[in-house]
Order: structure tokens, then C-alpha cells, then sequence
């Protein structure tokens, strides 16, 4: 461990605010910190989306000093602006553009922002599946303690209680949302309203960018806010660029502010690695710590989306941004999503060129988009290149079938809903689809190679896999790293695998089992 900055006094811990008073959510901007300085906690939490916030929450509460890092700053919702193109260069990562490569390179999406993904995500909401946890469990005995289905149960109430979760509104709902239950329901197919954590929804159509209204239940608006609360310190625009130990234990963390100066925060009880399924393996390596399958083991939820016509307005960008799902083809590993786009964004699935795309342009309020997340068996990585995380990925061939089938699927319920056009949007094949025969001979006779498919990668996991077999592991069944004591991971890093449904309030879930064991360590 490299010697404390010199920096004069430490940051103090703020004092408790009464009761019923809101405290400032950020102790510290980093882009305010234009000098060295050194902090000091019981514990350093690296991350402050689901994982993070939970974990901050749970420890501030007990009346441990935390310190919470986030690289990205304070969001509030009267900086939200409708543009899909603009919220992705202010709110995510690497402005949108981030990429894994492999034989379908394809896009994924974090938020920077305090609050993390939660901010930007759709608030989509779901418990732990029992067969899922049953599945871990077979594979590995030794994690029967930390998956115990009650003990689990007992988390999610509470989460569940706190963020207010229910299901989507009919008033907030929307047309696109109310067309895909319309779709579902004329084929006999499983669906429901989506549950999300949401406190007055205006279905305002903006999730994706921020909300407005503050109606989301984000983890600044909840979690956070509660840490804060209690006590905890939240040090925004501070990038952590590695875990500071002495090769036997963890001693805290150290980084760049957002204005160029270097911080460390030292740890007197434990340091909580929560940065995500690529933050989180990039700085395990950036910090020597390559023990186990770090980085390796990454499984992701692939999405494919097909767009279709209506002969009235479905008017995507209005009504709650994912509020209906199809849920009757859960045993193939598929999963089917109304999508909401601002018109910028929607507009760039509108085909053609010319005036046949000046005329679908014109009537853009007849466009729905719905999407598929793919409960795939196809595998990846995360490494450093140059010292930057980079994310490779491929899908398994049965992934492909999937995604043809999802296609066909959608396709069905568009028709179902009354659409009079879809656009797979996959090269080899008819750009447009008007009758179910068609959409049976795609099933068929479909291209199955990987990049006839444009998908985006959701809902990561994996790469730093918790288990019993320090060889097969990078964290026991504690959290705890098996080599260096006092680390501990709580993100989705630690998922043995995926879930094949959205997977923040699972993330949650184990992180609120992360803090119990925290404080026992």
C-alpha cells in the first residue's frame, strides 16, 4: 500500500440528520477535488447502482461509517431532457457506445450517474425464480446457506415494500403497451403488466432518459437516500482505478477525481466491490488480484426487436417505457418486452430510404417497437486492453434458433394486434412481413448466422462467480474474495449464471445477504 496523500484533514462523517429533514445526497463532487486528499470509513463501497446502494443502506443503518464511490455524478430530475441521443451522452457509458465483441458484436448500456443503471433502466421488476436457485444449488452444495429461498424471501419483501413495486397502471400504460396485451391475448399466450418501481408515474415515455417526474424509485430517489440518511457519505465523480491490499487483506481503494486528483479511502472494516459484471473483474485484474476465473464466465440476456406498422397511432414514445411483458414462453428461454424509444431513436427503425422513408416519418406514431431478452447459454469475458475494461461475447448456436424464434414470435403478436406490416429487420430475408405464412417460412428457412441478428446485450453476470471451489470461484459463498480477506463483491458479478429475467431486484436481493455477512466478517 502506497503511503496517505498529503491533504490536509480528513473529509469528517456528517452528522444525522433529524428526523423527517433530507440531507444533500452528495457529500463530495469530484470535480470539485482539484487536490490529493485521503478519506477514511469502516467501509468502502465501489458503486452505487442496485448492488451498492443496497449494501450502503443496510450497513449505514447498523451505524457503520460508509463511504460510497461513484465515477458518475448527481442526476436530478429537472436535468432530464427528452433526447435519447443527448441523456446517452450525459447518463451512460462511454456515451452509448459501448461494444462486445465477438461473432455478433453487439451494444450494451450502463449508466454513470449516482444511482447507476437504475437511473436509466425501465424499472422492471422481478423476484428470484426457485428453479434458478434450485439449479445453483445442485451444481454447488456449499451455497445452500446464501441461497436459502427463506432467507431470500425475507430481502425481497422488504426491498419490494420499500420500492413500491406493482404493476403497471391501464392509465399510465399507453397504446404500444395495451397493442402487445391485445397481441398476447388473441394467441393464447401468457402475459401480464409489467411490475416496476414506480411512485406516481405519469407514464411521461421516459425511463430510458431519465425521469422527469422523479416517479421512478431509482436508487438515488431510494436506497441511497436512505444511506444517507443514516449517515453514509457519497463521494460522486470519483473513479476508482484499483482495490488497495497487502496481498492478504483488503486496506481500501484508490482513484481520479473527476478534476485529476488522486484519493484514496482506507478501510478499516471491509472494502465492497460493486461496479458492475465489467467494472468489478476490471478492477479485480487492475489490481493483481487474477486469482480464480476472474473476467471469465460472462452470461448476458441478448435482445432482438423487431418493429411493426399499425394503421392508428401506437404513439411508441408515450405511456409507461416497458410496461407489458409476454410471459408464456419463459420455458424457451424467451421473454417479450414492449419497448419505448424517444422519436429520435425511433425514427432510425422506420425502413427505406428516400420518400418511402420520408412517408413512414411522416406517420411515425403508427411504429411499435417490441423486443425479446434471450435467455442465452453463449459465454464471454472481460479483460484489459491498455488498462480499459473490454467485454468479448459470442452466442451458442442454440442462441441463434432463439433469436429466430423470437422473431416469428413477435411477428405473430404484431399481426395478432393488428398490424398491417413488420420489419424483422434481418438481411437474407423479406425487410417486410404482411401474413403468418411468411413468418412461418422465416422459422424455417431464417438465416442462423450470428450477424443477420442486431441484438444488445442486457442484464450481465457472471465474471466474478461466487462458489465453494476456489478454482471455480472468485468469491466464497460469504462474498468474501478467497484469497484476500476483507474484499468482498455484492453486484451481479457474483451470479453463477444468468436469470433469464431482469435482474435488478435479484441483484438487491444478494446484496442485502452481502451486508449481513459484511457485518459478521
Amino acid at each position: 500500500m502506497r503511503e496517505r496523500l498529503a491533504a490536509g484533514p480528513l473529509a469528517p462523517r456528517p452528522p444525522r440528520p433529524a428526523s423527517g429533514d433530507a440531507p444533500r445526497l452528495v457529500h463530495l463532487d469530484g470535480r470539485a477535488l482539484t487536490r490529493p486528499q485521503s478519506f477514511d470509513a469502516d467501509v468502502v463501497i465501489v458503486g452505487s447502482g442496485p448492488a451498492g446502494a443496497t449494501v450502503a443502506r443496510s450497513l449505514a443503518a447498523r451505524g457503520l461509517d460508509v463511504v460510497v464511490l461513484e465515477e458518475g455524478h448527481a442526476a436530478p430530475p429537472e436535468s432530464f431532457v427528452a433526447s435519447g441521443l443527448t441523456s446517452m451522452a450525459r447518463l451512460y457509458r462511454e456515451m452509448g457506445t459501448s461494444m462486445a465483441l465477438g461473432n455478433n458484436p453487439m451494444p450494451y448500456l450502463q449508466g454513470v450517474a449516482v444511482g447507476g443503471t437504475s437511473v436509466i433502466n425501465g424499472a422492471i421488476s422481478w423476484r428470484f425464480n426457485r428453479e434458478t436457485l434450485d439449479a445453483w444449488v445442485s451444481a454447488d452444495p456449499g451455497l445452500a446457506g446464501t441461497l436459502d429461498p427463506a432467507r431470500l424471501k425475507t430481502h425481497e419483501d422488504a426491498i419490494w415494500s420499500r420500492l413500491g413495486i406493482a404493476p403497471t397502471e391501464d392509465a399510465v400504460a399507453g397504446r404500444k403497451n395495451q397493442l402487445l396485451a391485445d397481441g398476447a391475448r388473441a394467441l393464447s399466450l401468457e402475459s401480464r403488466p409489467i411490475f416496476r418501481n414506480v411512485h406516481g408515474c405519469l407514464g411521461s415515455g421516459r425511463c430510458l432518459q431519465g425521469c422527469p417526474n422523479g416517479a421512478k424509485l431509482s436508487m438515488d430517489r431510494s436506497f441511497l437516500a436512505d444511506a444517507v440518511h443514516s449517515g453514509a457519505r457519497i463521494l460522486a465523480g470519483m473513479r476508482v482505478s484499483r482495490v488497495l491490499h497487502d496481498g492478504r487483506r483488503a486496506l481500501g481503494v484508490a482513484g481520479t477525481s473527476a478534476a485529476g486528483a488522486r484519493f484514496d479511502v482506507f478501510a478499516r472494516h471491509a472494502v465492497v466491490l460493486a461496479a458492475s459484471a465489467i467494472g468489478t473483474p476490471a478492477l479485480l485484474l487492475a489490481s493483481g488480484l487474477d486469482h480464480g476465473p476472474v473476467g471469465r464466465h460472462l452470461t448476458a440476456h441478448p435482445g432482438v426487436s423487431v418493429t411493426g406498422r399499425f394503421s392508428e397511432p401506437a404513439n411508441n414514445q408515450l405511456g409507461a417505457t416497458q410496461g407489458h411483458e409476454v410471459v408464456g414462453l419463459r420455458a424457451e428461454g424467451l421473454k417479450v418486452e414492449a419497448l419505448g424509444f424517444d422519436l429520435s431513436i425511433l425514427a432510425s427503425r422506420v425502413p427505406g430510404y428516400g420518400r418511402e422513408l420520408a412517408r413512414g416519418l411522416a406517420e411515425l406514431d403508427r411504429f411499435a417497437v417490441w423486443g425479446t431478452a434471450l435467455r442465452a447459454r453463449g459465454e464471454g469475458s472481460v479483460r484489459l486492453l491498455n488498462g480499459r475494461p473490454q467485454v468479448f461475447y459470442s452466442l451458442h448456436p442454440d442462441d441463434l434458433v432463439k433469436a429466430r424464434r423470437a422473431v416469428r414470435v413477435m411477428g405473430d403478436l404484431f399481426l395478432a394486434a393488428g398490424a398491417t406490416e413488420i420489419y424483422p429487420g434481418v438481411p437474407g430475408f423479406d425487410a417486410v412481413i404482411k401474413d403468418r405464412a411468411t413468418l412461418e417460412r422465416f422459422e424455417r428457412e431464417g438465416p442462423l448466422s450470428p450477424r443477420a441478428y442486431a441484438m444488445s446485450m442486457t442484464h450481465l453476470f457472471g465474471t466474478a462467480r461466487m462458489g465453494s471451489d476456489p478454482a471455480k470461484s472468485v468469491v466464497g459463498p460469504s462474498f468474501e474474495h478467497h484469497h484476500v480477506a476483507k474484499l468482498f463483491v455484492a453486484d451481479s458479478s457474483v451470479f453463477p449464471g444468468n436469470l433469464g429475467v431482469n435482474p435488478q431486484i435479484p441483484i438487491m436481493t444478494l446484496a442485502a445477504v452481502c451486508a449481513d455477512l459484511v457485518v459478521d466478517a
